[in-house]
C-alpha cells in the first residue's frame, strides 16, 4: 500500500507516530471485530479475545460471511471497528447515570455508535439517531430495528434542523464527516480519494455541522466528537475552533498504557483528544474527543398535546410486549409503542424535524386478529409468553431468504420464528402451509453454498 507522502510528513510530529511501524501496519489486513448486544446473549463467541476497552468487543481470528449467520440476522451482534468501540468507555466515564437522558447521534448510519449508545443508556432515556442521506438512513433504520431498542429513534435531518431544538440535548454525538484516513486498511477507496484539499474541505465541513448543531445542546451538555482521520486539520484544529468560537470545557477519560491508545493536546487551548494508530492498537485509525458546553441556553417550551394513546387498541395488542410502561399509538403504517414518557418529545420532534421510525412498530389489526409487525420479532421488549418455533440453522437462512424452511406440523396461528433463542420473524400456520411474513426487503438475497448450511 503506497500511503501518502503530504499525510506521513504531516504525522511526523504528531505525539505516538512511527512511520516505519505506521507503514508496516498498513501491510497487514484490518482486524475483524464484533460487539455483542447486551440484551440478546449468546455463547457463540465465548472463546474470543476481548476489545480491550469495551467489554461487549470481540475479535474475531478471521472475518466469515456475516450474511449466512441467523445471530447477525436476530441482531446479537453488530460488526463494528474496534477503535470505534472507545465510545463506550468515553461515555462511561463522563456520564455514570444515563437514565432520563436526550441524546443525539447526528451522523448515525451506518449504526455502529448508536447501538452501542443504545446499550448503555436507561429505557427512561431518548436516543434519536440521525442521517442525513436518505439510502443510508434506511439501513440506519434496519441496523436501529435488529438491535431491538423502543427508546431508539431514527431521523433524517440536515444538522441544521436540530439547531431549532435549542437545549433539548444533553448529549450529542458527532462522528463527522471525513477524509477517511484511518480506513486505509478498511476501504482502498478512502486512499484513492484522499489528498490535502480533500482534508481542508473536509474541516470546513465539520465546522458547520458542528456550528449548526451547538444551539440543540443544552447548558452543562457533552459534545463527542470523533473522525476516523489522522489529520489535525480535522481533530486537534476542530478543538482549538471550538475553543475559540464557543464557550466549552475538554473532558477527560482515564486510559491504561497497554491499551496503546495515545493522549493528545490542541497546540492552541490545550483540549485532550485521544488517537488510534493500527500500529499501537488493535484497530483502524480513530480520534475522539468531548468537551462540556459552557453557555446558556435557553430551552424549549413544551408543546400542549392531547394524548394520542389508543385504550382500545391497546387492550388487543398488550399480548405482544413483556411490560405495560407504554403508550400505543396510530403511526404511519399501523400502530406503534413508545415508552409512556416519551410522548411530550414525540410531539416536540415531529415540529422540528422528519422522523423516520419512531418507538416500535406494532402491526394492524385485521378481521378478528392481530397482524404482527416484524419489528416486535427483533424487539427486546416482546413477550416472553408469544407461540414460538425453534429452527436449526438450515431453516433458519431459508426463512430468511423466504425459502421453504420445512417448518410443519404446527396448530393454526402465529409463530415467532427463533433461532438459539433469538427472534428472526414471523410465520402463520394456516394447516396445510405455512406463510412467511418476513419483509421482502430483508430477505437475504446472495446464493448459499452447502458449506454455509452446516
Amino acid at each position: 500500500m503506497q500511503l501518502p507522502e503530504p499525510l506521513l510528513e504531516k504525522l511526523d510530529d504528531i505525539r505516538g507516530f512511527d512511520k516505519e511501524a505506521f507503514t508496516k501496519a498498513h501491510e497487514a489486513a484490518a482486524v475483524t471485530s464484533i460487539r455483542l448486544n447486551p440484551a440478546k446473549s449468546t455463547n457463540a463467541f465465548g472463546n474470543s479475545e476481548q476489545v480491550p476497552w469495551c467489554s461487549e468487543g470481540r475479535y474475531l481470528p478471521e472475518r466469515p460471511v456475516f450474511t449466512t449467520d441467523p445471530l447477525y440476522h436476530a441482531g446479537a451482534y453488530y460488526v463494528q471497528e474496534a477503535s470505534s468501540m472507545f465510545l463506550s468507555h468515553v461515555i462511561q466515564q463522563l456520564i455514570p447515570e444515563r437514565s432520563n437522558l436526550h441524546v443525539l447521534d447526528l451522523c448515525a448510519a451506518p449504526g455502529g455508535k448508536s447501538t452501542l449508545i443504545a446499550s448503555l443508556l436507561g429505557k427512561d432515556s431518548l436516543l434519536i439517531s440521525n442521517e442525513v442521506i436518505r439510502s443510508r438512513a434506511s439501513i440506519l433504520e434496519e441496523n436501529i430495528t435488529r438491535w431491538g431498542y423502543m427508546n431508539t429513534w431514527v431521523t433524517s435531518n440536515d444538522p441544521k434542523d436540530f439547531g431549532k431544538l435549542k437545549g433539548y440535548f444533553d448529549v450529542i454525538v458527532v462522528d463527522a464527516p471525513c477524509s477517511g484516513s484511518g480506513l486505509f486498511r478498511k476501504d482502498e477507496r478512502a486512499l484513492d480519494e484522499w489528498s490535502e484539499s480533500n482534508v481542508q474541505l473536509c474541516a470546513q465541513r465539520q465546522q458547520r455541522i458542528l456550528a449548526d448543531v451547538w444551539p440543540a445542546l443544552k447548558e452543562g451538555g457533552i459534545l463527542i466528537y470523533a473522525t476516523c482521520s489522522y489529520s489535525q486539520q480535522e481533530d486537534e484544529e476542530i478543538l482549538d475552533w471550538l475553543g475559540d468560537d464557543f464557550k466549552v470545557t475538554s473532558l477527560s477519560v482515564e486510559l491504561k498504557e497497554e491499551w496503546g491508545v495515545i493522549k493528545t493536546v490542541s497546540k492552541k487551548h490545550e483540549f485532550k483528544g485521544y488517537r488510534f494508530f493500527p500500529h499501537k492498537v488493535q484497530g483502524e485509525g480513530f480520534f475522539i474527543a468531548a468537551v462540556r458546553k459552557n453557555s446558556d441556553e435557553p430551552e424549549l417550551k413544551t408543546p400542549r398535546f392531547k394524548s394520542g394513546h389508543d385504550s382500545k387498541v391497546y387492550e388487543q395488542c398488550k399480548y405482544l410486549l413483556q411490560s405495560d410502561d407504554w403508550l400505543c399509538l396510530p403511526g404511519k403504517e399501523g400502530y406503534m409503542a413508545i415508552n409512556n414518557k416519551h410522548e411530550q418529545d414525540l410531539h416536540l420532534l415531529q415540529q422540528h424535524v422528519y422522523l423516520r421510525k419512531t418507538g416500535l412498530q406494532l402491526g394492524t389489526p385485521v378481521k378478528n386478529e392481530w397482524l404482527p409487525a416484524h419489528e416486535i420479532a427483533l424487539s427486546m421488549d416482546k413477550s416472553q409468553t408469544l407461540p414460538v418455533v425453534d429452527v436449526n440453522k438450515e431453516q433458519a437462512l431459508k426463512f430468511l431468504k423466504k425459502e421453504d424452511a420445512g417448518i410443519d406440523g404446527l396448530e393454526k396461528g402465529w409463530y415467532l420464528v427463533s433461532y438459539a433463542g433469538l427472534g428472526l420473524g414471523w410465520i402463520k400456520a394456516l394447516g396445510n402451509r405455512v406463510n412467511n411474513y418476513l419483509p421482502k426487503n430483508w430477505r437475504i438475497r446472495m446464493e448459499i453454498t452447502d458449506a454455509d448450511w452446516a
